[in-house]
């Protein structure tokens, strides 16, 4: 019997006593079903309108769309003193009125859904006084920015209700880059994120070679509602393969309409919590010049999908082959969800009107160094095991915002579940590694690290071995199912770095390591 239809069969018996028969999932969805070839499921077949048992959501056309792209709100910078960034977020509960007379309570950076856009320049210091006024501890995490590591809202550093806490921290040169910050709470952080925790952060280039250019910023983020417009906990599955809600929103709009007049740079966001985006728009083409470390080399070769995974940032131009108005969508991706029949459908995000116009770019952007041979290797496989026991979840309600401690032992890493007290691996500042990550399990995971960027140097899947299509630093890569990923990276502070799935709900069931740096 293989892996996954053991899990399957091990985990049938359980759904079946905990979520019931009639309520959003039926027994008849117990049958046979497939997934990747080579791995028969035979557990459960559940889709989009089985989300959460027990509760009835929102139709989708309940939250309004069509209306213009509105941009990014921006933080202010109080300082008036060049070279310093100055100013305050504030973390509360906040009800917005997205459905008309079903104001959702959300989590929110200064009453904004996203969170502010901070803006800075390469060598800025920035200070950001962070006041929690939530019920709850949570943190401020600068995904992908090199801060050190007691500014990086690390778990370790609980900001508690009621407090506040400065972050400050100055960013060197060569960081120019799209990066983003929203919550790293122990346990909480999934929760949290859905709900709202989340912001762009912008770090602009001295000399930027496409500073020319007119930029629009996508950043894409997850909602679920019920009936009653609020924002529901997670349930068995969401834990399991990371929660989608009904509605995937473009700076907190459902499908705006976006104007492209002229060459335009694109900065896009996946601030998901699990939902992968494998963007498309009929007629047209991406042209990548960034990743999450900033600018490529040189602009990369056109392509007509971009998959971009919880965590990622890409820059963009985007090629007409003919004017007019396109949809922009999200294409079917199979990531293997567990237990859920794969079935493909196309998500649209946007309509995007634009004119078929040859992007004025230039041929060289930047130089990436290589960071040279490393002279140390670090190894780091996810996995998952099978679960043969009862969730802990009455059957007809949702769980909690909380992972649940009944499956506080499925995803780990290193055959270990994230514990905070555990040293799992030790860097020497400025030595160059390669980390060796491997998918040991039949799902997606998005590996990250904070504090530094890497440089992907080999992809190896069954047996077969490729190169990246271009030198990128990056800070989040894709592992597809029991695929080898090497990369490159050196650490630059010492102390205590994470590195995690980004699937926010697999981190906080505790797919999760340290590394400290010495």
């Amino acid at each position: 019997m293989n892996r996954r239809k053991f899990f399957g069969l091990s985990m049938s018996a359980s759904a079946v006593a905990l979520l019931g028969g009639n309520k959003v999932f039926a027994v008849n969805h117990m049958q046979n079903g497939h997934g990747m070839a080579g791995h028969d499921m035979h557990g459960m077949n559940v889709g989009m309108g089985g989300m959460m048992a027990g509760t009835d959501l929102l139709p989708v056309d309940a939250l309004p769309g069509g209306a213009p792209l509105a941009p990014l709100a921006l933080l202010k910078n109080q300082s008036g003193k060049d070279g310093l960034f100055k100013a305050q977020l504030t973390a509360k509960e906040t009800p917005i009125e997205l459905v008309k007379g079903k104001p959702t309570t959300f989590m929110t950076y200064n009453d904004q859904i996203p969170g502010p856009q901070i803006v800075v320049t390469e060598g800025d210091t920035v200070e950001i006084e962070f006041k929690n006024s939530l019920k709850e501890p949570t943190t401020i995490h600068w995904h992908g920015l090199p801060v050190p590591p007691e500014q990086d809202g690390n778990p370790h550093d609980p900001v508690l209700p009621g407090q506040t806490h400065t972050y400050r921290f100055t960013l060197p040169e060569g960081s120019a880059g799209t990066y983003w910050y929203h919550t790293h709470a122990h346990e909480l952080a999934a929760a949290q994120a859905y709900s709202g925790l989340a912001g762009s952060f912008i770090v602009k280039a001295k000399n930027d070679p496409l500073a020319h250019l007119p930029e629009q910023h996508w950043l894409i983020s997850d909602l679920r509602l019920d009936n009653e417009g609020q924002i529901p906990g997670n349930d068995m599955f969401d834990w399991m393969n990371g929660r989608e809600g009904q509605y995937a929103l473009l700076n907190g709009q459902r499908q705006p309409a976006i104007t492209i007049q002229g060459t335009q740079r694109v900065r896009i966001w996946n601030a998901c919590n699990a939902r992968y985006l494998n963007l498309s728009i009929p007629n047209c083409e991406f042209i990548v010049v960034g990743t999450d470390g900033g600018l490529l080399e040189k602009p990369a070769s056109a392509v007509s999908e971009l998959l971009i995974v919880p965590g990622e940032r890409y820059e963009v131009v985007i090629r007409a082959i003919q004017s007019g108005t396109f949809p922009l969508n999200s294409l079917p991706f199979n990531r293997q969800k567990m237990m859920v029949d794969f079935k493909p459908e196309t998500l649209v995000l946007a309509n995007v009107s634009i004119n078929a116009v040859e992007p004025d770019l230039p041929g060289k952007l930047r130089a990436i160094a290589d960071f040279g041979p490393a002279t140390a290797q670090k190894k780091v496989t996810f996995g998952e095991k099978p679960m043969d026991h009862a969730v802990g979840m009455t059957p007809g309600h949702e769980m909690s915002d909380m992972p649940p401690s009944t499956m506080s032992d499925l995803f780990f890493i290193n055959d270990k579940t994230f514990d905070m007290n555990r040293i799992d691996l030790r860097s020497k500042v400025g030595e160059v590694e390669e980390w060796i990550l491997y998918n040991n399990s039949h799902m997606d995971h998005p590996f990250h690290i904070h504090g530094t960027q890497f440089l992907v140097t080999e992809h190896v899947i069954n047996g077969k071995a490729s190169q990246p299509a271009y030198r990128a630093l990056k800070d989040t890569v894709n592992l597809r199912p029991y695929e080898t990923v090497h990369v490159k990276t050196v650490q630059t502070d010492k102390g205590i770095r994470m590195f995690h799935c980004h699937i926010l709900e697999h981190e906080s069931l505790g797919m999760m390591g340290q590394v400290e740096v010495v």
